[in-house]
């Protein structure tokens, strides 16, 4: 709203306004949250401020741990490289099923994050320590500080510094390459390389000892092995490898974090943190510069509420209907949201937001950027992927049918029933199920019930069909009906979601001219559809969000109706030319359905 739209306000009310308008806020519409599975919503709203509308998308998700975690995720599976949200979600798809936003700043070029990343406690990127980090705890904790790195080498002499992980020495340093960094080493000219076969699993604080398996004096990449590693030294830093990590030997690393940030199992980085014991943070004093932080951007953060609930925030921004917000901003937004801890991660054209492969949020650039890394929840429960709000029979070509089906991420047991309306089981399998996706039938079939053996394998399923409740078995019955899921893992952790739909045929075979031509003299617009069920309706004419016409026909009986529109809006003033929704809703025995279709509008004199 304006801020001058309401001419009277009370102190009380010209208070909160002012706190509003300091905190960037004035007013905001949201839609209600999305359940994704469950203890995890999704939303998207609008804040009015004072300098233009700001969509948000909120991801809000349970303490992690058990069924649901946070997690990072590592851009094709290797520290270079890049890859959209929606493309590392749907490589996951069939070990978990992922709501998340993009992660830690990156070097366009190569796609290595600028700062720490951590997956499962095995170091993959270290820390860059000017910059904070979220570390991800055992107990579901955001742990959100500065953390420095540092490491060693010892091969037949004494303990030599480690000046870099995963990335270049400088002129006279040594640095380790795991195999997480790619399939080969970087060029170097003049480095001695030493490769490390087995090397340990990459976790800081422990002595990490391997053999030397090969000494090489080139410059040139060499390939990293699986479940390898190389030493890579220049200068002094190759004089003292090469004397001291000889074939044969045993070579010892060890990786440190400063502080030891005990009990993280899953770090990234970003910064800067935004959010300290619930207050907003105007300047960190990290290494950001002003261009980063100050102008109205789309933003992404992640924040811990008090009682352990995380929340995953993609702001939309350099958009007409979205100006974005700065960092300082970002921070209020978080702390308004509850959050006690919260950090930044990267923004601009990076900024998304996906559930399960699709795009929630709408990137400035237009189009999907690929990524470094990027910061989801993971789910591995039984799951029901979405279904379509409505489901309309009538052979219209809209919403005639839906494609119902379940997936199960690890073995486990499972019960999949489908009720109908009235309340009675119209199908049901249980039993042992694989990973994959099982499909439901729809409308249920069968003759009656049968032995139940439950789902077979990731192609379909078996098991107790109960007989369909209409008695066409291509009509299901009218009304509310139920998907309902339990699951069992090997790990005794039991699951259950469901989704819903309502079968209505009411309102169907809805046409609009494509194109109509309006004058003085024109009949106007005509609009028909067909009723299955007496039922309300209304047909509005709307041009973008703005509704520029209501029809409000009353009550009408089943069959072929239709209405006219006379190119007429508010005032009974003629509409311009341009392109139009017709939008067509009836409220029956079942409830609201509606239908649209687009109208392109063209004027004579």
């Amino acid at each position: 709203m304006r801020i001058g739209a309401v001419p009277h306000r009370t102190p009380l009310a010209l208070l909160a306004l002012a706190v509003a308008v300091l905190t960037g806020f004035v007013g905001r519409a949201q839609a209600a949250p999305q359940t994704l599975w469950p203890g995890v919503t999704y939303e998207r709203g609008v804040q009015f401020t004072p300098h233009g509308p700001v969509a948000i998308s909120i991801l809000r998700g349970p303490l992690p741990g058990g069924v649901t975690t946070l997690e990072p995720i590592l851009s094709n599976d290797a520290l270079l490289g890049r890859e959209t949200l929606t493309g590392m979600e749907r490589r996951l798809a069939g070990s978990a099923v992922t709501a998340g936003v993009n992660g830690d700043y990156f070097t366009v070029a190569t796609g290595r994050p600028s700062g720490v990343y951590m997956q499962d406690g095995v170091l993959v990127s270290p820390p860059r320590s000017a910059r904070a980090s979220a570390g991800i705890t055992s107990d579901g904790r955001l742990d959100i500080r500065r953390v420095s790195f540092f490491g060693s080498w010892r091969g037949t002499g004494a303990n030599h510094p480690l000046a870099a992980f995963n990335e270049v020495p400088d002129a006279n340093g040594v640095a380790l390459y795991t195999d997480r960094y790619g399939p080969f080493t970087p060029l170097v000219r003049g480095a001695t390389l030493v490769v490390l076969f087995p090397f340990p699993a990459a976790v800081p604080g422990i002595d990490l000892q391997a053999a030397v398996g090969e000494v090489i004096a080139s410059g040139s990449p060499i390939e990293i092995p699986a479940g390898g590693a190389v030493l890579l030294a220049r200068g002094t830093g190759a004089t003292q490898l090469a004397a001291e990590a000889q074939p044969a030997t045993d070579v010892t690393v060890r990786l440190q974090l400063r502080p030891g940030w005990s009990g993280v199992v899953a770090a990234i980085g970003g910064g800067p943190q935004i959010v300290r014991n619930g207050s907003p943070i105007f300047r960190a004093g990290e290494e950001f510069t002003a261009s980063q932080l100050s102008p109205r951007a789309p933003r992404t953060g992640v924040g811990q509420l008090k009682d352990g609930r995380i929340i995953l925030v993609a702001v939309d921004g350099r958009q007409p209907d979205s100006v974005g917000l700065t960092n300082f901003e970002l921070a209020q937004t978080l702390a308004r949201l509850g959050a006690v801890n919260a950090m930044s991660l990267d923004g601009g054209g990076s900024t998304t937001m996906a559930y399960d492969g699709r795009v929630l949020n709408t990137p400035s650039d237009g189009t999907e950027r690929r990524i470094a890394t990027a910061l989801v929840f993971a789910y591995r429960g039984v799951f029901a992927p979405d279904v379509p709000a409505r489901i309309s029979p009538n052979a219209d070509g809209v919403d005639d049918s839906a494609s119902l089906s379940y997936r199960v991420l690890l073995p486990s047991t499972v019960t999949a029933r489908l009720i109908a309306p009235d309340g009675t089981v119209a199908s049901e399998v249980s039993g042992p199920a694989a990973p994959g996706d099982y499909p439901v039938p729809f409308p249920p079939t069968g003759a009656g019930p049968t032995g139940a053996t439950g789902p077979t394998g990731p192609t379909g399923a078996t098991g107790a069909v109960q007989p369909a409740i209409a008695t066409d078995p291509a009509i299901p019955e009218l009304g509310r009906w139920q998907l309902v899921l339990e699951g069992r893992d090997a790990l005794d952790r039991a699951t259950t979601m469901s989704r819903s739909f309502v079968v209505d045929d009411t309102l169907g075979f809805l046409k609009v001219p494509r194109r109509a031509t309006l004058g003085p003299t024109s009949p106007g617009v005509t609009i028909t559809w067909k009723l299955a069920h007496t039922a309300r309706v209304t047909v509005t004419i709307e041009r973008g969000t703005t509704v520029i016409r209501t029809l409000a026909l009353g009550s009408l009986e089943s069959g072929d109706r239709t209405a006219v529109w006379d190119g007429l809006g508010v005032g009974k003033k003629p509409v311009a030319a341009g392109t139009y929704t017709v939008r067509v809703a009836a409220v029956g025995p079942v409830g609201r359905s509606e239908l649209t279709a687009p109208l392109t509008l063209r004027r004579t004199k």
